[in-house]
């Protein structure tokens, strides 16, 4: 349902971490006008969850995160944080930044005619000075956190197999109390 897109792209982003992506989204957000900023709960790359946190303090709104069910009304953002032990409802008057988990709906696929009219639809290309963004900010100059390794996760190993012949309990408590567990 968008009507327009704009794509930030410039090589000067390169190694850009949380922090740097928070202050390319904000100047670009307050450059377009925003009432809602809806964002996921993580990326899949560094996952660490504090870009939607970020980004509301960089504009200077209120933030409901996590949320897995959301609605707007006469000017409020409403929705649904569900926890290990508890529900909370949670609330902020717009403008506001909201970050939704996997949890926040169904996907809803697009259709051939939606298709064929979102590549109609504007999309407008900025880069750095569009943003009045200085290339020492962000980047791996401007980041204030760096990758120092990575390494594959090693495979999994064949897990301990328990036939439960009336003494099941009892090994599972063994096995649990081994490592600490309880």
């Amino acid at each position: 349902g968008a009507d327009k897109a704009i794509h930030v792209e410039d090589d000067d982003l390169h190694g850009t971490d949380a922090i740097g992506t928070s202050l390319v989204l904000a100047k670009a957000i307050e450059k377009t006008g925003f009432d809602l900023v809806v964002s996921g709960m993580a990326s899949t790359d560094g996952t660490a969850g504090v870009v939607p946190a970020l980004l509301a303090e960089r504009l200077g709104v209120p933030q409901v995160t996590l949320l897995s069910e959301v609605s707007v009304e006469n000017g409020v953002v409403r929705g649904r944080r569900d926890g290990d032990a508890a529900s909370e409802r949670l609330e902020a008057r717009l403008p506001a930044v909201v970050s939704v988990t996997d949890q926040s709906g169904e996907a809803r696929y697009p259709s051939f005619k939606g298709i064929m009219a979102a590549k109609k639809k504007p999309v407008q290309s900025w880069d750095l000075s569009d943003l009045d963004i200085e290339a020492e900010e962000v980047g791996l100059e401007g980041a204030y956190t760096v990758v120092g390794s990575a390494a594959h996760r090693p495979s999994r190993t064949a897990g301990t197999i328990v036939k439960d012949e009336g003494e099941g309990g009892k090994q599972l408590a063994a096995f649990l109390a081994e490592r600490k567990f309880i």
